[in-house]
């Protein structure tokens, strides 16, 4: 996203809107502007977007071809890990950067590239401020039970425990929610983050109290190719049986598992949603299957429901998953009204329902680009 900052004070004003897809695998860039003209939509040469860096030097011939005037005063980063000492937006330094390095191990499908395309950005913009703001901050305050494991003390105090993620997402839900529901967002809500990855997260009055996502984004529901929720002993089987070790095991969790490895097929949920084969609906089926389970730990966590909430790709483009999720969870309070729901409608809860259930697509760039603003800001006399 490339946003006018020239008001300090505004709100970041978007210009152009857009993002690389399938790389590796098809790659196909996407891009607007503000009106809504479309500026790019084709496929990439996929031996020019075969990784992120790759991707993110088209993002930036694009902006050099059509705002050419843009003088770039701050790139703001999303940076998966922030590890226990980042609650906040951080001005990224050379011992920052070397301190987010440390951290790859524990996210290692994206830090690594997080981190790359900010080395991209340091040699395309070495004037800017650079802010990275992390998937992890939003959850920073969650309560003591719902941010440790039951190991020793000593582990906590090292770093090992609920990190929890998608706090982009999560930061922006709860202020849409505090625009357009604000007795909601005051309330009891679980948001649903479904896409590539997926987690889903328990707030009250806006604030994470829990997530199904903990030590690594490996954790909680499965996702595109990693396996979620796993008992421990299987990664003990897999060393001790398989004789596997700890980079091929890292390798099947988080790139051969989640709905590639139950389908067979495709990390693609527009795919499997197509295929219609048995191992396709079963992968599809475990899936809403565990979003339920989810569903009902963070209900208890919260003490109760008052509103489910749906982003990410999945979640506020697949109206199946949507009614898979609710049906039969009158128990809880929830009743879908399908015509809603199919129409994509903000609301697709029905009158009765005594849990309101919406549909908010997540807008991460935005709450980069106010972060971005923010750290710039503090630089700038007054």
């Amino acid at each position: 996203g490339l946003f006018d900052l020239a008001d300090p004070g505004a709100e970041p004003d978007p210009r152009i809107l857009g993002e690389i897809d399938r790389i590796g695998n098809g790659p196909q860039m996407r891009a607007r502007c503000a009106t809504g003209a479309v500026l790019a939509d084709s496929p990439l040469p996929p031996g020019d977007a075969a990784d992120h860096a790759g991707a993110l030097a088209h993002a930036l011939n694009l902006i050099a071809r059509v705002r050419p005037d843009a003088r770039i005063a701050a790139v703001g980063h999303r940076v998966v890990h922030g590890g226990p000492d980042h609650a906040a937006p951080v001005r990224l330094t050379p011992e920052v950067l070397d301190a987010l390095a440390r951290l790859e191990l524990l996210a290692p499908l994206h830090q690594p590239h997080n981190l790359a395309g900010v080395r991209a950005a340091l040699a395309a913009f070495p004037q800017a401020v650079q802010v990275a703001c992390f998937d992890t901050a939003f959850h920073r305050h969650h309560p003591w039970v719902n941010d440790t494991f039951a190991l020793p003390r000593a582990y906590y105090d090292k770093g090992v425990r609920r990190y929890g993620f998608h706090g982009l997402s999560y930061d922006y839900v709860s202020g849409r929610l505090r625009q357009i529901a604000p007795d909601l967002h005051a309330g009891r809500v679980i948001v649903a983050h479904l896409g590539n990855g997926a987690s889903m997260c328990g707030m009250i009055g806006g604030r994470s109290i829990a997530s199904s996502m903990g030590f690594s984004a490996l954790d909680g529901l499965p996702m595109g190719t990693r396996c979620g929720q796993l008992d421990p002993g299987v990664v003990l089987y897999l060393m001790q049986a398989e004789g596997m070790g700890a980079e091929e095991i890292a390798d099947l969790l988080y790139r051969r598992s989640g709905l590639l490895g139950l389908s067979g097929l495709s990390h693609d949920m527009r795919t499997l949603e197509q295929a219609g084969t048995g191992p396709a609906r079963e992968a599809i089926g475990y899936f809403v299957f565990r979003i339920r389970r989810e569903l009902g730990g963070l209900a208890a966590a919260l003490g109760g429901l008052d509103g489910l909430v749906f982003c990410g790709g999945i979640g506020e483009h697949s109206a199946q998953i949507r009614q898979q999720v609710c049906e039969g969870m009158g128990w809880i309070g929830m009743e879908l009204d399908e015509t809603r729901n199919t129409s994509g409608e903000t609301t697709i809860s029905a009158d009765p329902s005594r849990v309101r259930i919406l549909v908010i697509p997540t807008d991460e760039e935005i709450v980069i680009a106010r972060a971005a603003r923010d750290v710039l800001g503090q630089g700038r006399p007054t």
